[in-house]
């Protein structure tokens, strides 16, 4: 292979890991942030096909145990409508996508009926007060710096894998534990 013809992938190669380091957490400083891992789905019948959905600064919020949640940006590279409908974790024996609403001016988180819906090259975003992968049951401690794997279900079947990092993280009053500010796992 000449060197001409691997120049410019190689060109590309840096570009595209030059943008993926464009990515940040507004939240956190930058040395406290998790470098970006931006995880592909894998359509369940080629997984050499183009990749449909990728997830950019996946994170977990730091908990004991009980119920925590995971954040990050979901992107749409197609020219077609992604919709996320379940989620699993070894973390957790149950995973829910939820949202954040206001319910009689309380906020409240809840499952999100439909799933997450991402637009046709666009990007959806999972945040602390919106939506979020929430983790119930979380019997082992998420401690900042913990690596947590995760596998999303697409409507179409396929499925995107990623990895998210544990990070201590303030916030609001998220406190995802049953029944904390309006936050409880019902709903209530």
């Amino acid at each position: 292979m000449s060197t001409r013809r691997i120049a410019p992938a190689a060109v590309l190669l840096a570009a595209t890991v030059t943008l993926m380091g464009c990515g940040s957490t507004p939240s956190a400083p930058a040395a406290a942030r998790p470098a970006p891992s931006p995880a592909a789905a894998t359509p369940a019948s080629s997984p050499a096909a183009a990749v449909p959905l990728t997830i950019t600064d996946p994170w977990v919020k730091a908990a004991e145990k009980g119920m925590t949640a995971a954040f990050g940006t979901l992107v749409n590279t197609t020219g077609a409508e992604i919709t996320v409908v379940s989620g699993a974790s070894p973390a957790s024996p149950k995973i829910e996508l939820h949202e954040v609403v206001d319910s009689g001016g309380k906020m409240i988180m809840r499952p999100k009926d439909g799933g997450f819906v991402i637009p046709a090259h666009g990007t959806h975003q999972l945040q602390p007060g919106g939506d979020h992968i929430m983790l119930l049951g979380v019997s082992e401690p998420v401690r900042p710096g913990a690596r947590v794997p995760f596998t999303l279900t697409l409507k179409d079947g396929s499925t995107l894998a990623f990895t998210a990092v544990g990070k201590d993280f303030a916030g609001g009053k998220e406190d995802y534990q049953p029944g904390m500010d309006g936050m409880g796992q019902d709903g209530s």
